[in-house]
């Protein structure tokens, strides 16, 4: 069905980054008319409130897959520039690398130093070591005498970021402003018939009541929870904990993927230990230090987002590992302890984005731990899928749901 033929109901199944950016591309896309087109966003709980709200919020232009990154990293600048996205949602370029370090016991004070000190105040020794080990002269938050390796990955322009919690839920204003309507509710069913998709049926949270609406196209981008309305999808999930420290003092923007040396007398109340942790840090222009840990797959995917289990001891070992290489760190406010879980392809190949088998019917999902990331330029490309029949704006044919269907 051509964007000119006539009516078209469009449902889009999930409130996270992926849904929400394909709203926001529907109601820009040239051939949308608000006249005939309807827009509805289908979430269970609330936007952004499974791992979109909750990830690291990291832009690269050497993420994956490879024909999604360019155009989404270039949406993601562009999206900035339009919407002051600077101040609404925290877009900043940043300094992204790789660092060895050894930690430290819990314990140990031994090296805290006065709260506040900076690069320029320490010894000249200290100085030196960083110098001769390519440690940027920046990244002064990092405890000197634990640093072994720094391995730039890449800079300003290659990388940037975006809080995603305030960027997933601006995109579905600047959706709904344009015409989309939200509405929170947990899909039940998807109706179809030899045509194609007819109708999606929702029960919604507030009321308990049931409703059904008409569709003719329906793109389902439900992350983690994509098989609880698209069984066939083989989309599976993975828990991820992280924390949010208010540093002690002011650190410069860096996005960290560390290998931390755990000692044996790290934590003696443990009986087990890590002997290395490898947490991914990352500092945010609001004063904040997102840190994630590894993943688990120790309890399953509850039936939505607001029902996720945290486990606060996760949460403490982050905190407790990152702190052991950074006073700044160590010195804060955990100010959220959090969980997740991102989807996975059960196939390892993801994620899948494009038309299904069935007329009407798309999918958007398995982005992994890139769904910010890929969130603009996937939602650009499932809204010409909708009104022009195929992808316009990447050539995806590596990522078509059919092949794995």
């Amino acid at each position: 069905m051509s964007a000119t033929s006539g009516r078209r109901d469009i449902v889009v199944i999930g409130g996270g980054i992926i849904g929400c950016c394909t709203a926001y591309y529907l109601t820009r896309h040239p051939s949308y008319d608000p006249v005939q087109h309807t827009v509805t966003l289908l979430e269970a709980s609330e936007i952004a409130g499974g791992a979109s709200g909750k990830a690291g919020g990291l832009l690269a232009q050497w993420a994956y897959p490879s024909n999604i990154v360019d155009l989404s990293f270039t949406l993601h600048a562009q999206l900035a520039k339009e919407h002051d996205g600077k101040n609404r949602w925290g877009y900043r370029e940043t300094n992204c690398g790789q660092i060895v370090v050894k930690g430290r016991a819990m314990s140990d004070t031994s090296q805290k130093k006065e709260e506040g000190q900076s690069l320029q105040k320490r010894s000249n020794a200290a100085v030196s070591k960083l110098k001769s080990a390519n440690i940027p002269k920046d990244l002064d938050w990092i405890e000197p005498d634990l640093l072994r390796a720094y391995e730039s990955m890449s800079g300003p322009g290659e990388t940037a970021q975006v809080h995603p919690y305030l960027f997933t839920t601006s995109m579905a204003k600047l959706a709904e402003e344009k015409g989309a309507k939200i509405i929170i509710g947990q899909v039940t069913e998807i109706s179809r018939s030899d045509d194609g998709v007819d109708s999606v049926t929702y029960t919604e949270k507030s009321s308990g009541e049931v409703h059904t609406i008409a569709a003719t196209d329906v793109i389902v981008a439900a992350g983690p929870w994509t098989r609880s309305v698209l069984p066939e999808a083989p989309i599976t999930a993975m828990r991820a904990h992280s924390v949010v420290i208010e540093p002690a003092r002011p650190v410069s923007a860096y996005a960290l993927f560390t290998s931390i040396e755990i000692p044996e007398d790290f934590d003696p109340s443990k009986r087990s230990r890590p002997t290395v942790a490898a947490p991914e840090i990352y500092t945010r222009p609001d004063d904040t230090v997102y840190a994630c840990g590894d993943g688990d797959q120790t309890v399953p995917l509850p039936s939505t987002s607001a029902e996720v289990e945290v486990d606060l001891e996760r949460c403490q070992e982050i905190f407790d590992q990152v702190g052991s290489i950074s006073d700044a760190l160590r010195d804060g406010k955990v100010r959220t302890k959090q969980a997740c879980y991102l989807p996975n392809c059960e196939r390892g190949k993801g994620p899948l984005v494009g038309l299904t088998h069935t007329k009407g019917l798309y999918l958007a999902a398995g982005h992994t731990c890139w769904g910010i990331q890929n969130g603009p330029g996937t939602g650009k490309l499932m809204s010409e899928f909708v009104f022009q029949g195929e992808a316009k704006s990447a050539k995806i044919s590596s990522l078509d749901p059919r092949d794995q269907l």
